[in-house]
């Protein structure tokens, strides 16, 4: 099977973030879905580590687009993530960077549902 069509099937949400509109200002946006394309093409399918990232990217990426709060959280969190010199794979560091912020986020918007009892 072609390597484009199973990185394909593990990224349900590539066609809404590679078709995502975004304003011409935001940079942030552009650049997260390079960095999210280049990544996913890049990885080799046989390793399940590189795979379950890729799904998980795809997942936060989709989130991004969903979320206008996470959208904005990530746009002034990314600009905080440090990548050491003596870093071999940039990409995956900043993929990382990007997966470890949208669980801060969640994390700490633990939504509270209240039940409301009817009389």
């Amino acid at each position: 099977m072609n390597k484009n069509k199973v990185i394909l099937d593990n990224c349900p949400n590539f066609y809404r973030i590679k078709n995502f509109e975004y304003f011409e200002e935001d940079v942030v946006s552009d650049k997260l879905i390079k960095i999210y394309e280049s990544y996913i093409f890049k990885i080799d399918i046989n390793n399940p580590e590189e795979v379950g990232l890729a799904k998980k990217i795809d997942y936060v990426l989709g989130k991004y687009i969903d979320d206008y709060l996470f959208r904005r959280r990530m746009q002034q969190d990314i600009f905080n993530v440090k990548i050491k010199k003596a870093c071999t794979n940039i990409l995956q560091v900043i993929v990382e960077s990007i997966i470890a912020i949208f669980y801060r986020y969640e994390e700490e918007t633990v939504r509270n549902i209240y039940i409301s009892r009817w009389i």
